[in-house]
């Protein structure tokens, strides 16, 4: 129910870069890699544990393959971000979506970064930090060169804006 003078949340308008799905799953198969590799070796090394250790490393690879297909699709379909010269806004999330917005004049740094796998796929992440208890906002799976402007035009809009950003 919303009354006069209530203002109503809607979606920030951009998806994230669609290389970002690949991005995701890379992370997830490096992510489930390493512990079914670990599993299979303690298995081929220690024989009395072998079968236990073998099946678990089965489980683990199932389940983080589960998790590769599914997952990274949709993130994409819920990841959004916005900028405009008030606010930056996004929402991420699977199970829990959560929607951050932060004032320009609360902003304090914006940073870009650009990890190995997000070099492989091109992308970068733009973090924006706020005198906020909760933490930095994360725009990730942004393309590489985007980030890059957008880090720029937040700049350039909060050197603009009034305020002291605490």
């Amino acid at each position: 129910m919303t009354g006069e003078g209530t203002v109503r949340l809607r979606p920030p308008n951009n998806r994230v870069n669609e290389r970002a799905v690949g991005w995701w799953r890379a992370q997830w198969l490096v992510t489930t890699a390493v512990p079914v590799l670990v599993l299979g070796v303690l298995g081929a090394l220690i024989g009395p544990a072998r079968a236990w250790l073998l099946g678990a490393a089965g489980i683990v690879a199932v389940a983080g393959l589960a998790c590769t297909v599914f997952f990274p699709f949709w993130w994409y379909r819920v990841h959004r971000w916005e900028v405009t010269d008030e606010a930056v806004y996004v929402r991420t999330g699977a199970l829990w979506q959560e929607w951050r917005i932060a004032p320009m004049s609360r902003i304090q740094t914006v940073d870009t970064v650009r990890g190995p796998l997000e070099q492989a796929f091109r992308l970068a992440t733009v973090t924006v930090t706020t005198a906020s208890s909760k933490g930095a906002i994360r725009i990730e799976g942004l393309d590489h060169e985007l980030a890059a402007e957008l880090a720029r035009q937040l700049t350039r809009i909060t050197q603009a804006t009034p305020g002291d950003a605490t």
